[in-house]
């Protein structure tokens, strides 16, 4: 729980309630005049008047109220000391004043240290007060009345005082401006990491989809044949067999580089070739026991690890969608480099749907060509799905080069 804030001015943990700011620059130079001023107006008065007791007793008070200004750095953490140290410093400077005007020159740092302390109300009488004790000292020792040493030092005393208070709520203002930047910051980097963590479980959620989610399903469909022939075809169940484990071992290794964010190892350096084999592979695996063609056409260039495995896990969950879904006999995959850009076309013969029918959120219906769609959204590419019902559909992807 906050501690109360005094209306009259700011609190500190010091009980230091003064309308300037703590600038060490500025304490380091008042204590410098303040002990220039005392030092000259003492050897003033002792020139002028002599070492008497009241000399004696002036040069005591001067030292005084040099050694107590110089124990403002060091006021100790009670919240009335601060009011206690000021009241003793004005008290000794007004007891100079009166006794030798001279004095009257140090009611600046003095002054400075009441508007250091005190709150607002409270500074402004007790400045105002000192200004016309110096006034009145002045007048004094003057050969005529001048009423413009009365008028004109308390005018100063008032426009300064109201002057600093100004700059005082200024600062304040910018203070608070800066603390609500900072929290609206800090709120900033705790969305952004809120919006990170989500960002990675989707990634982590499409990619499982696509790549383990399917490979499982492949290996329950490989051994599921296997079963049906393995009485009456033994060959062909084995070759089931053979491939559904080669399938495992390759999720295994997707699982890992899934994990690390990392293009699948089958894709090697990420050159066509390497690209059209690993699109072989998935089609031979995807679907068994169903034709799939896998086409390339154009010059085949590299590309950037990220875009090859983006094309190979949608061609992956584009098949799961047919071998699940479609119905289909016949399944064309067609990789075509175009110059700037390379497009991927998974189209299928089955029944079809009508994609706005069902959609999700975010604009296709099923998780699987949503995770396509953001996928391809995530590094700079677009995804299109066209089907209707009786008619197939075509799953299209493109990424620049």
């Amino acid at each position: 729980m906050s501690a109360p804030t005094d209306p009259t001015g700011p609190t500190d943990s010091r009980g230091l309630r003064g309308i300037l700011a703590p600038v060490a620059l500025l304490d380091r130079w008042l204590q410098v005049v303040l002990v220039a001023l005392v030092a000259t107006c003492a050897v003033r008065y002792v020139d002028r008047h002599g070492l008497d007791a009241l000399g004696v007793a002036i040069l005591a008070g001067a030292a005084v109220l040099a050694l107590a200004y110089a124990t403002r750095a060091a006021l100790p953490g009670l919240s009335w000391w601060p009011t206690v140290w000021v009241a003793g410093m004005v008290a000794i400077w007004a007891g100079l004043t009166v006794v030798a005007p001279s004095f009257a020159w140090c009611a600046v740092p003095v002054a400075f240290a009441v508007l250091r302390v005190l709150p607002f109300g409270w500074a402004a009488a007790t400045v105002v007060a000192m200004t016309l004790l110096v006034a009145g000292s002045t007048t004094r020792i003057s050969d005529s009345p001048d009423p413009t040493l009365l008028v004109g030092p308390v005018g100063v005393a008032i426009v300064t005082v109201i002057a600093y208070r100004s700059l005082e709520r200024e600062s304040r203002a910018r203070q608070d401006l800066l603390d609500e930047l900072g929290e609206a910051q800090a709120e900033l980097a705790e969305e952004q990491h809120r919006s990170g963590a989500l960002a990675e479980r989707t990634r982590l959620s499409r990619e499982i989809h696509d790549s383990v989610g399917q490979g499982l399903s492949s290996i329950n469909l490989l051994l599921q044949a296997a079963e049906r022939a393995w009485d009456d075809q033994p060959l062909a169940a084995r070759e089931h067999v053979r491939t559904a484990a080669a399938t495992a071992r390759d999720g295994l290794e997707e699982v890992r580089h899934v994990v690390r964010d990392l293009a699948p190892a089958e894709l090697g350096d990420g050159s066509g070739d390497a690209l059209a084999g690993a699109l072989r592979r998935a089609a031979d695996q995807a679907v068994p026991g169903l034709a799939v063609e896998v086409r390339v056409d154009g010059g085949p260039v590299p590309l950037r690890p990220e875009v090859a495995a983006a094309l190979l896990r949608t061609t992956r969950g584009a098949l799961a969608n047919v071998r699940e879904h479609a119905g289909a006999g016949r399944v064309a995959v067609t990789l075509t480099y175009l110059g700037d850009e390379v497009l991927l076309d998974v189209r299928d013969d089955g029944r079809g749907f009508a994609p706005w029918q069902g959609r999700g959120p975010q604009g296709f219906r099923g998780h699987g060509l949503r995770g396509i769609r953001d996928r391809a959204a995530a590094l700079g590419g677009t995804a299109e799905v066209e089907s209707a019902p009786g008619e197939g559909t075509t799953v299209s992807v493109r990424f620049p080069v």
